[in-house]
C-alpha cells in the first residue's frame, strides 16, 4: 500500500525471525492520521526510495536502512552464491540436515551478527517494532531504553560447588528477568529484548554471560573443576566487571609502575659475502646475523605484565590450603602508553610489545636515548645473552690526517671506556663487518653503526705503513677527506691546491692557451681545460665527461699543446675506436698544426716504439693495444688518453686489462656515458685513472654497485659522488648553454669497411676512365650527365653499397658511426632529425632502427599525412627519432622539440643542407641545436668538401642544381674528385 510523502508519514524499525538467519530488520513508512496515530498504510523503504521521503528522515536513519538493505536475504545470498539459485532454494540446500554446508551457515551467521551489532546502538530514539505473523510491522512496539543496564555477577562457594549467577538492575531498580520469554538479538555487545523492552548493557558484556540464565537459575561448578574454572573464567569476570563472591576473597591492590625494558640476543646462521677473500675478492662464508630483541613490560610490585597485553585491571588467584584469594592489580595504562609512545618517538617501533634491531643499530639506540631512558624511568636490563655481558658505556673515536709528501698518515684514538683499542684493530673488524669486540674486562662492545657508515670507505682505501701504528691514504683520496672534514668526523689537514680541487674545480687558477692553439675555448672549455691541467700538475687522472658535442676533443688538443709548449717531453698515446681515429687526425691539423703524430694503425704500421720519442701525439685504436701490448707496454708514455672509454667498462674484459698495463707519466679519459649499464662501468675506468681510488673489485661491489643498484641508497651514491667528484668534470648541454652559440656543425668522419672500400674502388676506377676518356676528348661539358651519374654512384657507396646492390651483404663504416651516435644521443633523451637525399638510405637507417626496437617517424615524397607525423614528433617526448628525405622535408616543418640534426649524406648545395638544419633552429627552438654531417674518409664526400673549402667563392654561393655545380668544376677538380 502506498505512503504519500506529502502527508503525515513515520519512519519506523521493524524485526523479525528469519527460519534460518534469526532476527533480521526492516525499514517502513507508516501513514498517519489527522490525529498523529500510526494507520496500516505502510510502504517498505529501502536506499533505492529514501529519498522521496527525506522530509522525516535524518543521517542516522540514512545509515540503518542502508545496512538494513545489505542484510535482507535476496541481497545476502548474492555475495554467498555464484549460481542463480532462488532464495529459498539457497537456504533448503544450505541447511539441509544431511547435505548442509556447515562452513557456510557459520559464516552467514558471523555475517548477520556483524550486521546487528552495527544496526542496534544506532536506534536510540527511534521507534522499533516486532513485525507480526500476518506480516504487519507495527503490530508490537519495543521501546528503547536509553540508558544501559548493569550487570553483577555472584558468586557463593560451599563445601560441594560454587553457585554462579547474574542480577541485572537498571535505573537502579532490578530487572526481573527469567522466565520472562526474554531473547537476545546480539552477542557482542550483548542486547535484549525482555517485556517490549530493549535493554543495553555497560562495560560491553557478551550475551554469552547472561543468555544460559535466561530460563535457568543459576549454574554449579563443582568442587573437581572449580580452580581450573576460578582461573580461566572467574579471573576474567572479576577483572572486568562487577563481581559479588561468598566463600572467597576479592582483593584489589595499588603499585607504582615501572617500565621494564629487556634486551637479548637473537642468532640465526646464514651464508654472507666476505668483502675481503684471497686476492680482494668476495668469498662465501659462514656468519652469524645476530640481532637484538628488545622487549617492553611493566613490573607492578612483583607482578609483571608485557606491553601488548594492556587492560585496566589483572586478575591473580591465590589457592592457599583451601582458601582462594582473588588480586586485582589496577594498572596506570595513561603511563604505560607515554612511555609507548616515547619509545616510538626513538624509532623504537614496538610490535607486540617488541622490536628487533641488528646488533649494531641496537646499541647506538641504547647510547642516543640513555639520557631519555633514566629521564623516563625506564630500566634498561640484559637478559638471554648467556656469560655474555655486553658494555653500555660511552664510546670514542677520534682521527687526524696529516699530509705527507706522497700520501696522507691517519692517526686514530679509540676508546670504550676507559679501554684505549688500537686503531688497527678496529679497522680491521669495520673492514669485515664484526661488530663485536672483547675489551679487557671481558666485557663485549659492539662498535657503533655510525662508524660503519661514516668511516669504512677511509678503512677500506688506508694501508698500512711497514713498522708503525700509522695508516697512510694515497692522496687522491682528498674529496673523502674533505668530506670527513667538513662533517667534523677528523681532523684533516689540506694544502690548498687539493683543497680547492676537493670543493670547486671552478676556483681552479687560470693557466693561459699555447699561443701555437689555433683556436678559441669557450668559457666552459676553458674551464675543463683549466681543470686538465691542474690535474696534471697535481699528478691525478681525470675523465672528462662532457655531453656529446661540447668539443671533448678540442679541449683535450688545448692541452696537448700547451703540454708541448712547456717542454715537457715524451709521447703521448691516444687510444680510439677505428672510426674516430680519422676525426682526431683532422681535428688536430685544424687547431694543433705543430703537434707531430704519428697514425699506428693498419696492418702496415711500423712495429717500434723507438720510433714514437719523434712525435707528439701516437694515435691508435683499441684493437692495436690488445694485439701490440707485448711491445706497447714497455714504453713509458707521457700521457695516455682513452677517447670513448666505456669501452673499458668491463674490468673483465681483454682490453680493460690491456689498457691498464700500459705506462705513462699521465692519464685522462673522454666519454660522453661514463656509466653506461652499471656503476661497476665506472669503477673500472676509474681505476684505470687513479689506481686504488675506489677500493678493490669485490669492496666496490658490495659497498656501493649492490647498495645504489638494488636498494636505490642515496647514502652510498652521495659517498660515491663525492670520491670521483674531483676527478669527473661532466657538463651537460642544458648546463652550459649561455656559453654556446645557437648552432654547433661538426663533420664526422667515418672510415669505411673494407668490403666498402673494395666496393667503391672498383666502381670509381670504372667510372673514371670513361670520364676521362670524355675530357680527353673535349667533351667534357656534354658529359655532365654521365659525371652526374657516376658521383652519385660512388656517393651511394659511400652510405652504403646496399644502396647500389641489393645483394650485398657487408658492413657499412658510416652506418656503424651513425647508429653509434644515435644510441648515445637516444640515451641522452635528445631529439633527432636524421636528414638524406636518398630514400635508400633512409630505408636502411629504418631497418636498424626497427631491429632495436626504436621508435621513429618517417616523412618522404610519398607521406600523405606529413602533419600527422610532425605532431607525432613534436607532442610525444618518447618520439626521439625523425627520418626525413631532404628534397621533402627541406620546407614547410616546425620540428623546434629537436635539438640533434644529422646530415647523412652532406654534398654540393649548402642552401638545401641549411634549410634542414633550420627545421629544427628557427623561433620557438629553446635548445642550442647541434648538426652533424657524416663524411665517409677518402671518398668522394670529402673531396669534394675539401673543394669547397678551397673555393670559397664556390661554397658560398647558393648552388641550387648539381648541373650547375659540375659546369662550375674544371678538369683539375674532376682528376682530384676520382683520384
Amino acid at each position: 500500500m502506498k505512503v504519500s510523502p506529502s502527508s503525515p508519514f513515520q519512519l519506523i524499525y521493524t524485526l523479525f525471525e528469519h527460519q534460518y538467519l534469526g532476527y533480521l530488520f526492516e525499514s517502513f513508512v507508516i501513514q498517519k492520521d489527522d490525529a498523529g496515530r500510526l494507520t496500516f498504510s505502510h510502504q517498505n523503504i529501502s536506499s533505492k526510495n529514501a529519498k522521496e521521503f527525506d522530509t522525516g528522515l535524518d543521517e542516522t536513519d540514512y545509515e540503518l536502512i542502508k545496512i538494513m538493505d545489505s542484510m535482507q536475504p535476496d541481497v545476502l545470498i548474492k555475495s554467498f552464491n555464484k549460481k542463480k539459485l532462488k532464495v529459498n532454494d539457497f537456504f533448503l540446500k544450505i541447511y539441509d540436515k544431511n547435505t548442509g554446508n556447515e562452513v557456510l551457515q557459520d559464516e552467514l551467521k558471523r555475517h548477520t551478527e556483524i550486521h546487528r551489532s552495527k544496526i542496534l546502538p544506532l536506534l536510540k530514539d527511534k521507534m522499533l517494532f516486532e513485525m507480526g505473523i500476518d506480516g504487519e510491522p507495527t503490530w508490537k512496539k519495543i521501546e528503547v531504553l536509553q540508558e544501559p543496564a548493569t550487570v553483577l555477577f555472584h558468586f557463593r562457594r560451599n563445601e560441594e560447588n560454587t553457585h554462579y549467577f547474574p542480577t541485572i538492575k537498571y535505573a537502579g531498580e532490578k530487572v526481573e528477568y527469567q522466565y520472562k520469554d526474554g531473547y537476545i538479538l546480539c552477542i557482542d555487545p550483548a542486547f535484549l529484548v525482555l517485556e517490549n523492552k530493549l535493554y543495553h548493557f555497560a562495560k560491553n558484556i557478551d550475551a554469552n554471560k547472561i543468555k544460559p540464565f535466561l530460563n535457568k537459575k543459576f549454574i554449579a561448578i563443582p568442587r573437581a573443576i572449580e580452580d581450573n574454572y576460578y582461573r580461566k573464567f572467574v579471573a576474567q569476570l572479576v577483572a572486568s566487571f562487577d563481581v559479588y563472591a561468598k566463600g572467597f576473597d576479592i582483593k584489589t591492590e595499588n603499585y607504582p609502575v615501572t617500565p621494564l625494558l629487556s634486551f637479548s640476543k637473537l642468532a640465526s646462521q646464514q651464508k654472507t659475502l666476505s668483502l675481503f677473500g684471497d686476492n680482494g675478492e668476495a668469498t662465501e662464508q659462514d656468519e652469524t646475523d645476530e640481532k637484538i630483541l628488545f622487549e617492553l613490560s611493566f613490573d607492578y610490585g612483583s607482578y609483571n605484565y608485557l606491553a601488548d597485553k594492556s587492560q585496566q585491571v589483572n586478575v591473580h588467584v591465590d589457592h592457599q590450603e583451601d582458601e582462594y584469594t582473588f588480586y586485582r592489580i589496577k594498572r596506570d595504562l595513561e603511563k604505560e602508553k607515554k612511555v609507548i609512545r616515547f619509545l616510538e618517538d626513538t624509532e623504537l617501533s614496538l610490535r607486540h610489545a617488541r622490536a628487533t634491531l641488528s646488533t649494531a643499530k641496537a646499541f647506538s639506540w641504547i647510547r642516543q636515548n640513555e639520557k631519555f631512558l633514566t629521564d623516563s624511568g625506564v630500566v634498561l636490563r640484559q637478559t638471554g645473552t648467556g656469560d655474555k655481558k655486553y658494555f653500555l658505556g660511552t664510546s670514542e673515536i677520534s682521527i687526524e690526517i696529516n699530509e705527507g709528501i706522497d700520501w696522507f698518515d691517519i692517526q686514530a684514538i679509540i676508546k670504550f671506556g676507559e679501554f684505549e683499542i688500537p686503531f688497527k684493530v678496529i679497522r680491521n673488524h669495520i673492514l669485515k663487518k664484526k661488530q663485536e669486540i672483547e675489551l679487557p674486562n671481558g666485557e663485549i662492545a659492539v662498535i657503533p653503526e655510525e662508524w660503519f657508515q661514516e668511516y669504512a670507505e677511509l678503512f677500506a682505501f688506508s694501508e698500512d705503513l711497514e713498522g708503525s701504528d700509522v695508516l697512510s691514504l694515497q692522496k687522491h683520496h682528498l674529496a673523502l677527506l674533505s668530506e670527513l672534514k667538513e662533517s667534523k668526523m677528523a681532523k684533516v689537514q689540506l694544502n690548498r691546491k687539493l683543497d680547492t680541487l676537493s670543493n670547486s674545480f671552478e676556483k681552479i687558477e687560470d693557466y693561459p692557451l699555447s699561443t701555437s692553439f689555433k683556436g678559441e675555448l669557450r668559457p666552459y672549455q676553458k674551464a675543463g681545460y683549466n681543470w686538465m691541467n691542474f690535474l696534471r700538475e697535481s699528478n691525478f687522472g681525470g675523465c672528462l665527461a662532457d655531453d656529446m658535442g661540447l668539443g671533448k676533443t678540442v679541449q683535450t688538443l688545448a692541452l696537448l699543446q700547451n703540454v708541448k709548449e712547456q717542454g715537457i717531453e715524451g709521447a703521448t698515446l691516444l687510444v680510439m675506436p677505428t672510426s674516430l681515429v680519422y676525426n682526431w687526425e683532422k681535428e688536430s691539423e685544424k687547431f694543433t698544426p705543430e703537434l707531430k703524430i704519428l697514425n699506428y694503425t693498419g696492418v702496415k704500421r711500423q712495429k717500434k716504439t723507438s720510433t714514437f720519442i719523434n712525435y707528439d701525439l701516437v694515435i691508435t685504436s683499441y684493437g692495436i693495444i690488445r694485439q701490440d701490448l707485448e711491445l706497447l707496454r714497455e714504453f713509458y708514455f707521457n700521457y695516455i688518453i682513452l677517447d670513448e672509454s666505456q669501452v673499458i667498462k668491463n674490468p673483465d674484459s681483454n682490453i680493460s686489462k690491456a689498457v691498464k698495463e700500459l705506462k705513462s707519466r699521465y692519464k685522462l679519459i673522454l666519454t660522453g656515458t661514463p656509466i653506461e649499464n652499471t656503476t661497476m662501468d665506472l669503477w673500472s675506468q676509474m681505476t684505470f685513472l687513479n689506481p686504488g681510488l675506489l677500493g678493490t673489485k669485490s669492496f666496490f661491489k658490495n659497498s656501493f654497485q649492490l647498495p645504489i643498484e638494488k636498494k636505490q641508497d642515496e647514502l652510498q651514491m652521495k659517498k660515491l659522488h663525492t670520491i670521483i667528484k674531483p676527478f669527473l668534470l661532466r657538463r651537460h648541454k642544458s648546463q652550459v648553454a649561455p656559453d654556446l652559440p645557437e648552432k654547433i656543425e661538426t663533420v664526422r668522419y667515418c672510415t669505411m669497411s673494407e668490403e666498402q672500400e673494395h666496393a667503391y674502388e672498383e666502381v670509381k676506377s670504372g667510372y673514371r676512365n670513361e670520364i676521362m676518356n670524355k675530357i680527353e676528348s673535349g667533351d667534357m661539358k656534354k658529359s655532365s650527365f654521365l659525371i652526374i651519374q657516376g658521383l652519385t654512384k660512388l656517393r651511394q657507396i659511400a652510405n652504403h653499397p646496399k644502396m647500389v646492390d641489393a645483394s650485398y651483404d657487408g658492413s657499412s663504416g658510416k652506418l656503424k658511426e651513425i647508429s653509434y651516435m644515435l644510441e648515445s644521443a637516444i640515451e641522452k633523451n635528445h631529439k633527432i632529425l636524421v636528414f638524406s637525399q636518398f630514400v635508400k638510405h633512409l630505408t636502411i637507417i629504418s631497418n636498424y632502427l626497427k631491429e632495436e626496437k626504436i621508435d621513429f617517424c618517417y616523412l618522404d615524397g610519398s607521406t600523405k599525412d606529413r602533419e600527422a607525423e610532425v605532431n607525432r614528433f613534436q607532442d610525444n617526448d618518447a618520439m626521439q627519432v625523425f627520418l626525413i628525405s631532404l628534397k621533402a622535408g627541406g620546407l614547410g616543418l616546425n620540428l623546434t622539440k629537436a635539438d640533434y640534426v644529422f646530415i647523412l649524406d652532406p654534398w654540393w648545395n649548402p642552401a638545401i643542407e641549411a634549410q634542414a638544419i633550420d627545421r629544427a633552429h628557427r623561433i620557438g627552438q629553446k635548445n642550442t641545436v647541434f648538426t652533424y654531417r657524416f663524411i665517409s674518409k677518402n671518398s668522394v664526400e670529402e673531396k669534394i668538401m675539401l673543394l669547397q673549402n678551397n673555393k670559397k667563392k664556390l661554397a658560398s654561393n647558393l648552388i641550387t642544381t648539381e648541373e650547375s655545380f659540375i659546369k662550375n668544376l674544371s678538369k683539375e677538380d674532376l682528376v682530384s674528385i676520382l683520384d
